[in-house]
């Protein structure tokens, strides 16, 4: 039987399996002691004031909405080439994500677009730093700013990446982060708001708990709120994992170091992911380019040949703009977002993960090679 090489795999290890035992031993499941502890720490490791842990990511990203009043007929703008979690969650509370186009390097919001899409019921820009890479927090500051605008930051993917001295997701009024099994870390699933407004993280705590607050009874409610609890096993699993966060990025910066080495041959069918200029970038998936003359069914066919000869692959992003429900209910058609489009058709996400070995990462740079060879020049 072929050996597989999987898209993706979380590091654990016998601390984490440990440290998930020490809490079913006791009989603090939820709401316990590695609860704060892993909000303290993580928010120490972000630099931050505050952290509100969550029951995953999209769940944080709610919650930002919720906890900044975004709600009916309000205007959020957004990208279209994000998982999709990044806009549902501006429809959850029924405002509109409005969408701009992206840059062709980085993958993330293009700030020159922004203007030209602000209407008077624009309350906030939502930027997200994607596969790891910052987005340009410093001119969306000036725009946030300039049209009184909230500024959210999706660093979903982007857990360690820095700039100078500043961390992923400390760039705007509030970020989140998750921790499903292919990100830098993981709780199994999980996610934690961030931010330094005391009073949006004490939000926050009321509306992932039933909206409770922090002084109250057990029963008592003094808003709507929403059960998006993390569990204290998932917590004390975060806690393992953040201890050795730093070793487990600099390990996925080797792998895409092998990968660059092995598809350096390539360079005239695949492009791989640039180097970010002033950043150093935490990577979330390794994910490269086919050139212009490929087109969007040669890359499912590749995509199609690397999975039939073991190698675990997928397309990262589809559009979002382009999804059954967001064609259907706001007419969104091919053509919309240009940069956006022919970026979703031409990407590949290859097997990524901080335990992967040169061996694998040589086995799927010369199964991607031999699959080139289906398409000539």
């Amino acid at each position: 039987m072929q050996q597989t090489i999987p898209l993706s795999m979380p590091d654990l290890n016998e601390e984490d399996i440990q440290a998930v035992v020490a809490v079913l031993r006791t009989p603090q499941l939820s709401l316990g002691p590695k609860l704060p502890e892993f909000e303290q720490k993580f928010a120490a490791f972000v630099g931050t004031k505050e952290a509100v842990a969550v029951s995953n990511g999209t769940c944080a990203l709610h919650l930002a909405m919720c906890a900044l009043d975004i709600r009916d007929d309000d205007e959020v703008i957004t990208t279209p080439f994000s998982f999709i979690s990044s806009a549902n969650c501006i429809l959850f509370e029924r405002a509109k994500p409005v969408f701009v186009d992206i840059l062709p390097d980085t993958l993330c919001l293009d700030p020159s677009k922004i203007e030209a899409a602000i209407t008077p019921r624009t309350k906030a820009i939502l930027a997200v730093d994607v596969f790891g890479y910052l987005a340009q927090w410093e001119q969306l500051r000036a725009l946030a700013k300039k049209h009184s605008l909230l500024l959210i930051e999706d660093s979903c993917e982007a857990l360690g990446s820095i700039c100078g001295k500043q961390r992923a997701g400390t760039f705007a009024d509030c970020a989140v982060f998750a921790f499903y099994p292919n990100k830098q870390m993981t709780t199994g699933e999980g996610g934690m708001f961030v931010t330094d407004n005391a009073d949006l993280a004490r939000m926050v705590r009321s509306l992932r708990n039933q909206g409770r607050d922090e002084e109250d009874k057990f029963l008592v409610h003094h808003r709507l709120g929403f059960n998006y609890r993390i569990s204290d096993i998932n917590c004390a699993l975060g806690l393992s994992q953040l201890s050795r966060l730093p070793d487990m990025i600099r390990q996925r910066q080797q792998v895409v170091q092998w990968y660059k080495e092995g598809l350096a041959g390539l360079a005239a069918d695949v492009h791989v992911p640039m180097e970010q200029e002033g950043v150093d970038v935490s990577w979330f998936v390794y994910v490269v380019h086919l050139a212009d003359r490929f087109s969007a069914e040669n890359r499912n066919q590749l995509c199609q040949y690397l999975k039939e000869h073991g190698i675990g692959c997928n397309i990262y992003f589809p559009c979002i703009h382009l999804q059954p429900f967001y064609r259907r209910d706001f007419g969104y058609k091919k053509g919309d977002f240009p940069i956006t489009e022919s970026v979703a058709d031409h990407t590949i996400a290859l097997p990524f993960f901080s335990r992967m070995s040169q061996k694998d990462v040589a086995k799927v740079c010369e199964t991607l090679k031999d699959g080139l060879l289906h398409f000539p020049s």
